[in-house]
């Protein structure tokens, strides 16, 4: 029998251990916007077995400021820092790793510009008993509700902008994507599929490790607010939905990786070459429409160009694998 989305969280936690997860978060020099998640992590109740921080190189202060959680986080504070910046892509595929090799059951991902609602991890324990791919809900900066496109349409390989928002009595949807600003994961499918791949650099790199999951489980969004965003992100508003500022470097990445999910979707045997090009023509004419609307600017269209171009190199490369399973027989 479905279970409501209000049921009481202490009913639904019987299984799950909040030991047995890890936070794991990426940053890289935001020691303002660390600090304000981490704060959250003091107040979190219950608490993970450990908060695993990965910083890509940061030249700010961030080391600093994980120490002076030492005291109040405890033993489960892991700090790691890398020698270069790997991009978000780089980083959760390092947290994931750290997570794992310390034999947590759950990891739970997350950038740095986020707080944890302070009962979030039991809003997402009460789910773990039925599920093993769980993607919660967040507050915008502005304390409205962010719409995530937690569907892609398969052939295309780009994510479905109006998948309905609302929840039925059941509290959960089926998703077949994901997005590591608060994936929670088990360690199960990990072993399947094996870590993200550091090889998106940014972009693309959740949405195809959700769907990965997607296959070996049945993945799910729950209709619970366990994050709230902190920083402000200039945005053109649509009406029913928003859409995003982006950057020169979101931008080449935007396109170039459609060439890694190419890859797969070939490895996997789903890749179709008309449905995919169009997809690919549609995301470059989002990016169009996201210089001239969001940020009000023509430059930047090179980028676009140079992504699409790079990751021709990528989609002829015949010695390219995906991502190893972590056992054999994944």
């Amino acid at each position: 029998m479905p279970l409501a989305a209000d049921s009481p969280v202490k009913s639904m936690t019987t299984d799950f251990d909040p030991a047995s997860a890890t936070i794991a978060v990426v940053t890289y020099n935001r020691s303002g916007l660390l600090t304000r998640l981490l704060e959250s992590f003091v107040t979190m109740d219950p608490k993970p077995g450990h908060f695993v921080i990965v910083d890509n190189a940061s030249v700010d202060d961030t080391a600093e400021v994980v120490e002076s959680f030492r005291e109040r986080l405890g033993d489960g504070l892991v700090y790691h820092r890398l020698d270069t910046n790997t991009g978000g892509s780089g980083g959760f595929s390092e947290g994931m790793r750290v997570a794992y090799e310390l034999g947590s059951t759950w990891m739970w991902l997350m950038d740095d510009d986020v707080e944890v609602i302070p009962d979030g991890l039991a809003k997402m324990g009460k789910w773990a008993p039925r599920f093993k791919s769980i993607q919660g809900r967040r507050y915008d900066y502005d304390g409205s509700e962010f719409y995530w496109q937690y569907r892609v349409a398969e052939s295309l390989g780009i994510p479905i902008p109006f998948a309905p928002s609302g929840f039925d009595e059941s509290g959960f949807k089926e998703m077949n994507s994901g997005c590591f600003e608060g994936m929670f994961i088990h360690r199960d499918i990990v072993t399947q599929i094996g870590l993200p791949d550091p090889r998106f650099f940014i972009y693309w790199d959740d949405q195809l490790y959700g769907w990965l999951a997607s296959r070996k489980t049945t993945s799910v969004i729950v209709n619970e607010f366990v994050l709230r965003r902190t920083r402000e992100i200039k945005q053109w508003d649509m009406g029913i939905r928003h859409m995003n500022a982006s950057s020169d470097a979101y931008r080449y990445y935007i396109m170039r990786n459609r060439a890694l999910i190419k890859q797969y979707y070939r490895a996997l045997g789903v890749y179709h070459r008309i449905p995919f090009a169009l997809g690919t023509s549609l995301t470059f004419g989002k990016e169009l429409i996201r210089l001239l609307f969001v940020e009000r600017k023509v430059r930047g269209t090179s980028n676009l160009f140079r992504g699409l171009r790079d990751g021709g190199k990528i989609a002829r490369d015949r010695s390219w694998r995906p991502m190893p399973a972590l056992t054999p027989g994944g």
